[in-house]
């Protein structure tokens, strides 16, 4: 690998404080593991944490550099945290950016089969719990068959070819970044991680197996109703753009 190159890790956090601080240890520790010239890591915060935790961090990051605890109290709803993660990473001059999980959701030890990809050339490398090596834990029936089906609709509708079309725990190049940035990602819910994938369509990309566990999101019907009118949005795109 160019030991040239910088990382930023993008992880959006909340009430979190009796994991925050070996979460952030074990992501440094895998990421540590290949020759970047920095590493940065970002928590992004906003209002809905009350427990400490970004106090935690911000007492860490006073001793450990590579912590850039983010403040934005004018996110509205996870996916706003996650772009201004995106975006402050991008500020920072980070050549990939990885987005994980906080809370022990994404496992850290994954870390190094998406960073050993960096090598091949591509643009992007998305984790997958659909394949060998992959899964979901400590989740719902419902949870996962709306995973699993809402992928494979996407998949059909909006002519991609990914195993999973719902998760996150994903890493960019900051050309691929910066492109499904400009393309506008409207929607609130979990549904941003498709339309992310869907506007990365013309990119290289590889999969790496993860294990997912717990549901991060409400999969309610405002959830639901949100990657319906989204998900018809972007194949009138696919179809009809000029």
């Amino acid at each position: 690998m160019n030991n040239n190159l910088s990382l930023g890790i993008v992880t959006p956090m909340a009430n979190e404080i009796e994991t925050a601080g070996d979460f952030v240890d074990a992501v440094l520790a895998e990421a540590s593991k290949f020759p970047f010239r920095e590493i940065s890591m970002f928590p992004v915060f906003d209002t809905v944490c009350k427990d400490g935790t970004r106090e935690l961090l911000e007492e860490r990051a006073s001793s450990e550099p590579r912590i850039k605890v983010v403040y934005a109290p004018e996110n509205r709803c996870v996916v706003d945290a996650y772009m201004r993660g995106y975006l402050r990473a991008l500020e920072e001059g980070c050549d990939w950016i990885l987005e994980i999980d906080a809370g022990f959701s994404h496992d850290p030890r994954a870390i190094p089969a998406f960073l050993g990809k960096i090598q091949e050339g591509i643009d992007v490398v998305y984790g997958t719990r659909f394949t060998r090596g992959g899964s979901i834990q400590n989740s719902s029936f419902r949870r996962k068959f709306i995973s699993r089906f809402g992928g494979l609709v996407s998949n059909l509708l909006l002519g991609t070819k990914l195993g999973d079309m719902t998760s996150g725990f994903i890493l960019y190049s900051r050309h691929a970044l910066e492109h499904v940035l400009a393309q506008g990602v409207q929607s609130r819910g979990p549904f941003f991680q498709t339309e992310m994938k869907y506007h990365a369509r013309s990119l290289s990309f590889a999969e790496v197996p993860i294990t997912y566990r717990g549901a991060s999101h409400n999969v309610g019907k405002k959830a639901l109703d949100d990657a319906s009118h989204h998900l018809r949005r972007l194949v009138r795109d696919r179809f009809f753009a000029s």
